[in-house]
């Protein structure tokens, strides 16, 4: 969530910031501006209002102790009337708050200077491209039919359980599965990242928290008995940690990584290019968060950045990363680069991982602060990373590695899949 007093300084910034996401935000800020007026007077009144009451409250207790009880009952009275001016003004300055938070909620992060301008991902900047596409052989296939010639992945099983977008992994298939979450994991902590195993389920504060909602509430598997969201990455319950913390600057930078499935709902997902394993409605995945301080976190982000690359280099898969345009980014990010490796048999790039800086965006929705050098508290950075999504990472290796004998493995996950090919 912005924050108040930097729109309000930087109106013009903010604008035109959010005029990359195609989003004419005038008229929204200056309904923040004119409300944040009308709650700063209404402050100002009650504060002066209470102000008065305790200047009578003590002008009362000598008056009695002096015996002159006539006046003080009659500067009791208006006590009693200031209180219910203070009542009065109390409400409403709970009112305006309420109605500047709800406006709050509908405005997204203001882009980075270094996001290109665009509407889709059409126009998306492509910034790095590493790895050669491999020659398949002739009669190669897409990755849900080399699934159901080697039985590894059941999509009708899973199907048949739950819906369609919950595949069943099978034999090698599972281990391959198990193995790459394994080796993310181990990447990472190798890296500094402290591993975590979190909550599957979140409740709406924190949903709040990370920016899920209100912005992707539809996307969201909801419990409505006990109003708990299946969470739709490990972003949410691993950034909600920090909810409410106040760190000492010492504390930072602070790294996490964990494995969990995530849920999405991805209602109106349809057609030949979310077949198979492209778009899922349960999907493994393994993230990597940092808390940072501001002055750190873009060299933080380009370090996330070269940390997922070398993932792709061991797996040895062609890939290409993008940043993304103001139409095709995320409501709370400051500047995404995403990750996308080429599928043969597809022809195509599937994204297989984002990167982001969200910058104050999540900090402020979280009070998540830092005690500064100078002793005052600041907002920290968060910033988040998949390393990395499973379904598509799983679909370029079964495509890009298949030859007419089998799908020969990574050679970097033979130790922790115990077998070369699967055939």
């Amino acid at each position: 969530m912005l924050q108040v007093p930097f729109i309000r300084e930087n109106k013009d910034l903010v604008i035109a910031g959010l005029a990359k996401r195609n989003i004419d935000a005038t008229s929204i800020i200056n309904q923040v501006i004119s409300l944040d007026e009308d709650r700063r007077r209404i402050q100002t009144e009650l504060d002066n209002t209470l102000a008065e009451s305790n200047t009578l409250s003590k002008e009362i207790g000598i008056l009695y102790k002096s015996g002159d009880t006539q006046k003080a009952n009659i500067l009791k009275e208006k006590t009693v009337q200031l209180k219910d001016v203070s009542k009065e003004l109390n409400d409403s300055l709970n009112n305006k708050v309420e109605e500047l938070n709800q406006l709050l909620y509908k405005i997204p992060n203001v882009p980075n200077s270094l996001v290109p301008k665009g509407s889709s991902e059409t126009d998306n900047e492509e910034v790095y491209r590493e790895g050669d596409i491999p020659v398949l052989y002739a009669g190669a296939q897409p990755h849900w039919e080399l699934a159901k010639k080697y039985d590894i992945i059941d999509f009708e099983l899973g199907n048949k359980i739950t819906g369609a977008g919950f595949p069943v992994y099978k034999g090698k298939g599972a281990k391959l599965q198990r193995a790459l979450i394994t080796y993310f994991l181990d990447k990472n902590t190798a890296a500094g990242y402290t591993e975590y195993q979190l909550p599957h389920l979140v409740n709406e504060a924190s949903g709040f928290g990370t920016g899920q909602l209100p912005d992707k509430e539809g996307q969201m598997y909801h419990v409505t008995e006990d109003n708990l969201y299946l969470i739709p990455t490990a972003e949410v319950p691993g950034t909600n940690i920090f909810r409410d913390v106040l760190l000492n600057e010492s504390d930072l930078p602070i790294g996490i990584t964990g494995y969990t499935p995530c849920f999405r709902r991805e209602a109106g997902s349809y057609g030949a290019h979310v077949r198979g394993l492209n778009r899922l409605h349960q999907f493994d995945k393994v993230e990597i968060l940092r808390i940072e301080h501001p002055t750190q976190s873009y060299k933080a982000l380009d370090g996330m950045v070269n940390h997922v690359k070398t993932i792709l280099q061991e797996l040895k898969l062609p890939y290409r990363i993008l940043r993304l345009c103001g139409g095709d980014l995320g409501f709370t990010s400051a500047l995404t680069y995403d990750f996308e490796v080429f599928s043969t048999a597809q022809d195509r790039w599937l994204e297989i991982s984002s990167v982001s800086n969200f910058e104050t965006f999540q900090a402020n929705r979280l009070k998540l602060r830092f005690k500064n050098s100078d002793g005052k508290n600041e907002l920290a950075h968060t910033l988040n990373g998949s390393s990395l999504a499973l379904p598509r990472v799983l679909a370029g290796i079964l495509e890009n590695y298949q030859t007419e004998n089998g799908i020969v493995i990574p050679e970097v996950l033979q130790p922790y899949t115990g077998f070369k090919i699967i055939d």
